[in-house]
């Protein structure tokens, strides 16, 4: 792919750590990019996790199915800095009634802790996937405190008396059609209900008629109903709902029936455990852009590039400013991440969810550096947050 991007007034790679210093290992730094449609303004944070005074976690509300602005999470974990995250359930339009979860469309761990799998590829929001990319893709950071991209694949079963059951979802806002998922307290308190609409391919298409829930609470079945229902689910409890064959298998379930619900996230790629993995798409790996990737369409983006064997990491939100409001294609994006000295990259949520913010030095909350393209920010489900010590 030829190259499109032009940075002016920075060198391509390095150029964050010789900016702002925003904490030990963290640094900071803005520029002009000579785009194809225009002017656009980067602010990017570098993160060097060679510095054992440095790691990277997800920002997220403490539910799934919530939002809050990056600045508020930020400051509520005591991070230093940070980006939007996901993807994430924006609207229902399509479903009269159903309210948007806010919920994100990939796979999330937060401090070692799975919170979530991917929904369905045809259930997910945001632009459509590069060629050979999917909403299992992830970027993370492993106990090895290294970041990579990987895939991370939801496995589990629901065990009773009879035989196991395949669990199709874990706190997602869509199930694949004919499944059963389970949502925990991470959930949190929201309806269940937008699970069962549409289908593994048209994210428009009408909610189930066909649907069952069972509440399982120290191993057994405790309640049921004919609808997903609404609520904080207790620690110790686990709510099954099932659509289409899998409610049928739930209707088999009676209270006091012993159930035991098992998950884990299992990696394509790596073999040592994540510490911290949120969703998006990769745009380039090995230096090299995927193929594919769309030249067309430009907006304000976040991405987030890997860099010297996974030990440097570069956070990019452009500004959403009137003046560079064109931003980039995502082909741009792989160019610019490249240029700026990533080996791979992942593109996060953009338009109006693009906000970066850092503290200023001295200072004891976060500030927002980019100009969010919607006037203020955004809620969003997730973002990745910087954390020192020292």
């Amino acid at each position: 792919m030829a190259l499109s991007t032009v940075l002016i007034g920075t060198a391509p790679a390095g150029a964050a750590e010789r900016g702002t210093r925003i904490a030990p290992g963290v640094g900071y730094t803005e520029f002009d990019i000579q785009a194809a449609k225009g002017p656009a303004h980067a602010h990017v944070l570098t993160v060097d996790l060679r510095d054992p005074r440095v790691r990277l976690d997800l920002l997220h509300p403490g539910a799934v199915a919530a939002r809050a602005t990056v600045s508020r999470l930020a400051d509520a974990q005591g991070a230093v800095a940070g980006v939007n995250g996901d993807f994430f359930n924006i609207t229902e339009t399509q479903h009269p009634g159903v309210q948007a979860t806010g919920a994100s469309v990939g796979p999330a761990i937060a401090a070692g802790r799975v919170l979530k799998g991917a929904v369905p590829e045809g259930q997910r929001f945001g632009p459509a996937l590069p060629p050979g990319t999917s909403t299992e893709d992830v970027i993370g950071v492993g106990d090895d405190r290294r970041a990579r991209l990987d895939g991370l694949t939801l496995t589990g079963w629901i065990r009773t008396p009879e035989g196991p059951l395949p669990l199709g979802g874990l706190n997602q806002y869509a199930l694949p059609v004919n499944s059963i998922g389970a949502f925990t307290s991470t959930w949190g308190g929201f309806s269940r209900v937008r699970a069962t609409c549409g289908t593994d391919i048209d994210r428009a298409a009408p909610c189930s008629a066909d649907t069952y829930e069972v509440t399982v609470r120290g191993g057994r079945v405790v309640a049921a109903a004919d609808t997903p229902g609404s609520g904080p689910i207790a620690p110790d409890t686990t709510v099954l709902v099932g659509r289409e064959a899998g409610a049928q298998q739930l209707r088999k379930f009676f209270a006091g029936k012993p159930v035991t619900v098992r998950h884990r996230l299992v990696a394509s790629a790596s073999r040592t455990p994540y510490r911290f993995a949120l969703g998006g798409y990769p745009v380039l790996t090995g230096g090299q852009p995927l193929p594919g990737l769309d030249n067309t369409t430009a907006a304000v983006r976040t991405a987030v590039g890997i860099a010297d064997r996974g030990r440097r990491l570069l956070l990019l939100a452009l500004d959403g400013a009137p003046e560079y409001r064109t931003g980039l294609t995502i082909a741009e994006v792989a160019d610019t991440m490249r240029r700026l000295g990533s080996v791979d990259a992942f593109s996060l949520d953009g338009g109006g969810s693009s906000t970066l913010v850092a503290r200023e030095p001295g200072a004891a909350a976060v500030s927002v550096r980019n100009h969010p393209s919607g006037g203020v920010e955004r809620p969003v489900p997730n973002g990745i947050g910087i954390f020192t010590t020292g």
